[in-house]
């Protein structure tokens, strides 16, 4: 079914502020570029205090531009959400595949930490740590809960003694807070990782 013409203004309107992302996949680019300026937005001003408008105006759309993508923050956000859980299960679910010892799991918090620089991901950490009363009650919140609590996992087995389980959520920490616990400007994003990392892998030796 086709869609309704003023659906489709709005989204010539929107691919058209995108710029470098046209080509096959305009589209993809738009959402991500939407999802970009959204997230900034999240973590600059608030989840509560950002409106749909205040997006539009970033991207230099009207909020109809907007809508054809997304007709709520609560959409943008879980579409952050969804997209790094499916990324985190596939990595989950490979480590799980793998002998279960030290280094499978020092491999996984190397992989992990490659996901997190790479893909952008240590900017969700930084917007949950802003944002965790919003967030605590919120589909997107339990989600990523419940990724968090299967990596915990993975890194320990639940008869383990407490300390070693304690120290291998410290290493899914260590990697998460870096990002935002160490306010210094003349550290780099390589850096940041390199450290976090290490520190990660000493805890789970």
């Amino acid at each position: 079914m086709p869609r309704h013409p003023e659906s489709a203004g709005a989204a010539k309107e929107l691919l058209a502020s995108v710029g470098d992302d046209a080509g096959p996949d305009a589209e993809l680019g738009t959402r991500e570029r939407i999802q970009r300026v959204a997230l900034e937005l999240f973590t600059e001003n608030g989840y509560e205090a950002t409106s749909l408008r205040e997006i539009a105006e970033r991207l230099g759309v009207t909020k109809a531009a907007l809508y054809y993508h997304f007709k709520t923050k609560d959409e943008i956000i879980e579409s952050l959400v969804n997209d790094r859980a499916a990324e985190i299960s596939r990595l989950v679910d490979w480590a799980e595949a793998q002998p279960r010892s030290t280094e499978t799991r020092r491999e996984f918090l190397r992989r992990y930490a490659e996901l997190l620089h790479e893909r952008g991901h240590h900017r969700m950490m930084i917007f949950f740590d802003r944002n965790q009363s919003s967030m605590a009650q919120h589909k997107a919140g339990l989600m990523m809960r419940q990724q968090t609590r299967r990596m915990f996992d993975l890194l320990s087995d639940r008869d383990a003694p407490l300390t070693e389980r304690i120290r291998s959520a410290l290493a899914i920490f260590a990697l998460h807070s870096s990002w935002f616990t160490i306010q210094d400007p003349d550290v780099s994003d390589d850096e940041r990782r390199a450290a976090a990392l290490e520190v990660a892998l000493d805890l789970v030796s």
